[in-house]
């Protein structure tokens, strides 16, 4: 899920002056991996090997699959019912409100089915309510459960959450201080392939799935096991405890970088850069996972005890232990197939141990040993807070001698730059897209564009050979530069295009400085790459209104709206074209459905005013006006509406 982790921290980039900043991983330039791999073990890269599922896992090895579907792994996605939620619903504790953008949110349950009730209230009336159908959980309830739900196969989260160590509901991380985006966060893949097993998914959209699994599953860790399940019913059994069964990987065989590589795909959260031509499937058990993606994270002076929820890897690689063992992976201390809350506390000091042989390692008090139970990890790796995730702390794998404690800490002072965890030879290119990506999920500090320009600046040539300028494009987008947009674009048709994402940016370009036709042509190309991408086909819906091509829009939104019913803007569109055409109840019906799916949405606050005002109902035309003016006090034209309805 999309998370504004370091969120605290990433308001002090604001107050730092930007230039180009140390790169962790500066080492000689290599963008791409080699095209051909080898492995030992055949379900690796070999694509004609398939998933089967984690019950077909089950029929030859219950017993892990009974330990393992306990885990935080197993019980990581599930369907919305009583039994899977941590929640407590009783009245004094089900009850969120949002006091920046004033809605209430409630959940509640009707028989089996979970649902959340937003609304609003004025003067003790409900000014507004909108019920939606919960239809799965997120989270074993270790530390929380968030909430899924699907409109004809489209996947979204919903804007609250339960946090279980604190026993409270409130507003989901990354929807506080303003940030609620209320029931529009899609879940895109890159969410999906980390919180769940992997899904089909509708390779033309930006978050819609054929099918959802519930709960992260074997083949995560160990590949897919068609080649393997193939064997074992053709009689081929392997002795394991003489030679490795090279038909399904066993991580506990691969080497430790590999090893980290399995766990890191997913317990190193940061801003993941995919190399040209991959997607969140493309990695498997036995790759580094460098052949799919880089992974970065933000750097800053005096954050050393700052940490985001899912950075384990991170943490841990830089702890000494990791560093001067040179075979420490997350399995020394972990069983994946055995749940945290059932692993006996032995387990993880003697992994310590393993390398701390002597009792004479540890320098503190004997006394003191004494009151933590001789416990290494409540030392060394103690719980701490997560700064993406509210009212969570988890353990520490930054394992240090004496971690600082958070009312001790330095403050943060700088931003030094980007770390790659899993790569030490990242190239120009591949950095420039880290730095975009930083800026577009979390800080819009122009300076970070400026360090992405200079990497691109290192590799111009490789960009013009590509004959599609879509990292310049990117840059200079997100700069509003549209003019240079444009200029990269010059020499350029939609169809040499292959990225909807550079098309769509393009179209913005040109709509920008007011060439509406121009930018029809790449709006359309955008959608004839991802026609499920509804946002695209939005915007596509805009431009033909805007070329006056009536009936074309009007078959857009209605796409739209088969694929999503809640779609707002698209009905507020769609208001509008009706009540030009003098079909007053289908506008009607529609502006209503735009208002009740986005209650303070400016342009169908204002269609919805015209439309009453042209319907003679100027005491609901003054009731939109003044709701659209408190949430947008600054707009002329309703200020103008309403003097004239006064």
């Amino acid at each position: 899920m999309s998370s504004r982790f370091i969120k605290n921290i990433l308001i002090a980039l604001l107050l730092v002056g930007i230039t180009l900043p140390a790169f962790y991983c500066n080492t000689p330039d290599k963008t791409q991996v080699e095209d051909m791999h080898s492995s030992a073990w055949k379900n690796v890269y070999d694509t004609s090997v398939q998933y089967v599922g984690m019950q077909k896992c089950r029929t030859c090895h219950e017993p892990v699959y009974q330990t393992f579907i306990k885990t935080g792994m197993g019980q990581s996605w599930d369907d919305a019912t009583k039994q899977k939620s941590s929640a407590d619903f009783s009245p004094e504790h089900a009850l969120v409100y949002d006091k920046e953008l004033d809605f209430y949110y409630k959940p509640f349950w009707v028989k089996d089915s979970l649902y959340i009730m937003e609304y609003r209230l004025s003067d003790g009336d409900t000014v507004h309510k909108l019920m939606q159908h919960v239809n799965y959980i997120v989270g074993s309830g270790q530390h929380t459960n968030s909430h899924i739900f699907t409109i004809n196969g489209y996947a979204y989260q919903a804007p609250i959450t339960y946090y279980t160590q604190k026993g409270k509901w409130d507003l989901a991380p990354g929807f506080e201080e303003g940030a609620n985006s209320r029931f529009s966060r899609m879940i895109q893949l890159e969410c999906m392939s980390c919180h769940n097993g992997l899904p089909e998914f509708e390779s033309e959209s930006q978050n819609k799935y054929l099918m959802i699994k519930t709960g992260i599953d074997c083949e995560r860790c160990h590949g897919p096991g068609s080649l393997h399940v193939q064997q074992k019913e053709k009689g081929i059994i392997v002795d394991t405890s003489k030679t490795p069964d090279y038909t399904i990987v066993n991580p506990a065989r691969l080497s430790t970088e590999l090893q980290n590589n399995v766990c890191q795909r997913c317990h190193l959260q940061g801003i993941a850069v995919l190399n040209d031509g991959k997607t969140f499937f493309d990695y498997r058990p036995g790759m580094k996972l460098s052949e799919v993606m880089n992974v970065f994270m933000p750097q800053y002076e005096g954050a050393q005890n700052k940490m985001i929820m899912a950075s384990h890897v991170e943490r841990m690689k830089k702890s000494n232990c990791y560093i001067n063992s040179g075979k420490m992976s997350c399995i020394t201390c972990h069983n994946p197939h055995v749940s945290v809350k059932y692993t006996p506390q032995s387990q993880y000091t003697d992994a310590c141990k393993s390398c701390h042989k002597s009792d004479d390692d540890c320098t503190e008090l004997t006394e003191v040993r004494a009151l933590k139970g001789n416990n290494c990890i409540t030392c060394h790796m103690p719980k701490n807070g997560s700064i993406d995730i509210p009212h969570v702390a988890v353990t520490d794998h930054y394992i240090r001698k004496k971690p600082i404690a958070d009312d001790a800490q330095s403050k943060i002072k700088a931003f030094l730059g980007l770390a790659c965890y899993n790569n030490d030879d990242v190239g120009a290119i591949t950095k420039a897209r880290g730095f975009m990506e930083f800026y577009e999920r979390y800080n819009d500090n122009d300076g970070l564009i400026d360090s992405a320009l200079k990497y691109l600046e290192k590799e111009k040539e490789v960009e013009i050979q590509k004959k599609q300028n879509r990292d310049f494009i990117r840059a200079y987008y997100l700069l509003n530069d549209y003019e240079k947009v444009v200029l990269y674009a010059a020499e350029q048709q939609p169809k040499d295009i292959s990225d909807a994402w550079t098309a769509y940016r393009i179209g913005e370009a040109f709509t920008q400085i007011g060439n509406r036709l121009q930018a029809l042509g790449w709006y359309k190309r955008a959608v004839e790459i991802e026609p499920l991408t509804l946002d695209f086909q939005n915007k596509y819906g805009n431009s033909l209104l805007a070329n006056r091509k009536i009936e074309e829009a009007t078959e857009v939104y209605k796409f739209i709206l088969q694929e999503n019913p809640h779609y707002a803007s698209a009905h507020t569109s769609l208001g509008y074209i009706y009540m030009q055409q003098g079909s007053n109840t289908l506008a009607y019906d529609h502006l209503s459905k735009a208002i009740k799916y986005a209650p303070d949405n400016l342009q169908g606050l204002i269609n919805m005013a015209v439309w009453q005002h042209l319907n003679d109902r100027d005491a609901d035309a003054q009731k939109t006006l003044e709701h659209l003016l408190e949430k947008h006090p600054n707009h002329q034209q309703a200020k103008a509406m309403l003097l004239e309805i006064l």
